[in-house]
């Protein structure tokens, strides 16, 4: 038996963080009633709803990368977003969900699945996965802010790092970051006086955005799934 966060995020409904906030918002009904208890246990001989559709294990599992425009929103339970970057997966009828976000006027790489144990991996800083951005300021970073970006800074109670900072000769910065707190780059370049104006997210892991067009995906290869979980894992 699962918990009800474990049995939405493994179908692939939702990323453990929406599971959560999707079952303490009572969109969630187990045989029936309004489970609001994210540790709730349950069995697939339950019978589990999510806004009125019925969650179910998912045996088919696909990845794909997206290269995502500015303007959409990755989040799937944001109601109030004109353009979901889910959206943009035409022709396919998996339900998928990213694996993290970029900011609606962030751009670039971003993983979509619906193996839900897939984006738990992909997301939680203890796996070690790597991004890399391009990042383009409003101003020019010193070396002392370079060099205070790189140690890290406290901003709201959140302690902001980048692994590695380092100038780009078209005048921008490429940033690597481990963890990735909610807007962390634009909080970290807005301390140091020099707002982001642009930001690329350009590599996940092994995974690289490379020539994919702005608006399209394309499936991850079976070598870049294996990467991303560990060199012994199944695909």
């Amino acid at each position: 038996m699962d918990n009800l966060i474990k049995f939405i995020s493994s179908s692939g409904a939702a990323s453990r963080r929406q599971a959560e906030k999707l079952i303490r918002a009572g969109r969630v009904t187990v045989d029936g009633a309004v489970n609001c208890d994210p540790a709730y246990r349950v069995s697939p001989e339950n019978t589990v709803l999510l806004d009125g559709r019925k969650v179910e294990k998912v045996t088919n599992f696909r990845y794909f990368l997206l290269n995502k425009p500015r303007g959409y929103v990755c989040s799937n339970a944001d109601d109030h977003a004109e353009k979901l970057a889910v959206d943009l997966f035409a022709g396919i009828n998996e339900k998928l969900v990213s694996a993290g976000r970029l900011d609606k006027e962030s751009q670039g790489a971003i993983i979509f699945s619906n193996d839900g144990n897939f984006i738990n991996r992909l997301t939680h800083p203890r796996y070690g996965v790597l991004k890399k951005y391009h990042v383009y300021t409003d101003g020019v970073l010193s070396e002392k802010d370079l060099a205070g970006i790189s140690s890290g800074i406290r901003d709201n109670g959140d302690f902001l790092k980048a692994e590695k900072v380092t100038p780009l000769s078209d005048g921008g910065y490429e940033f690597i970051l481990n963890e990735g707190k909610k807007r962390e780059i634009r909080r970290l370049t807005a301390a140091c006086g020099c707002p982001t104006l642009r930001l690329i997210r350009k590599e996940i892991g092994a995974v690289k955005l490379g020539n994919l067009p702005e608006g399209k995906f394309r499936e991850l290869t079976g070598e870049e799934i294996k990467s991303l979980l560990g060199e012994n894992s199944d695909v």
